[in-house]
């Protein structure tokens, strides 16, 4: 059964017509024709889909849009735009802080969000926040320097 749903995304409300129990990474991605989220493990496990739900981080391959109403989604593509990227997404561009890139839409949610509740993270915090989030080509090291240097900006 389809519901009419009301989603707030990257500040634009959008009606849906489709099942509240379609998952919001493929509303995005299908209806909205966002592909910052990415689909990794379906699971929840890698941290590929994030997206901000009211300015937490949150895995939407496991949130389902009615779960998702009524809430401030934000992807990567609301952050900032190529002509002014967001400062995190700028720190992770000096810092060239990706190689393959598929688990950056998730670091870069992810840090986001810890600098909306911290707005000058130690290490240890950093590597806590990011720690559920999986990276396979061994950008660590630029990606904490890329959240220290956004930190640095946004302070």
């Amino acid at each position: 059964m389809n519901d009419t749903l009301q989603l707030t995304v990257n500040g634009q409300t959008h009606q849906t017509h489709v099942a509240g129990s379609t998952k919001l990474l493929f509303f995005l991605r299908n209806d909205l024709a966002l592909n910052g989220p990415k689909f990794g493990c379906g699971l929840g496990e890698c941290g590929a889909c994030a997206v901000l739900i009211d300015e937490r981080a949150a895995r939407a391959c496991t949130i389902t849009i009615a779960r998702a109403a009524g809430h401030k989604i934000v992807t990567l593509e609301g952050l900032g735009t190529a002509a002014k990227p967001h400062p995190v997404q700028q720190a992770f561009i000096a810092e060239q802080a990706a190689q393959c890139g598929y688990c950056l839409n998730g670091m870069i949610i992810a840090a986001t969000a810890l600098l909306t509740r911290i707005k000058t993270p130690s290490e240890a915090e950093i590597k806590t926040a990011l720690r559920h989030h999986l990276c396979r080509c061994g950008a660590h090291v630029e990606i904490i320097r890329a959240v220290q240097r956004a930190a640095g900006t946004l302070a």
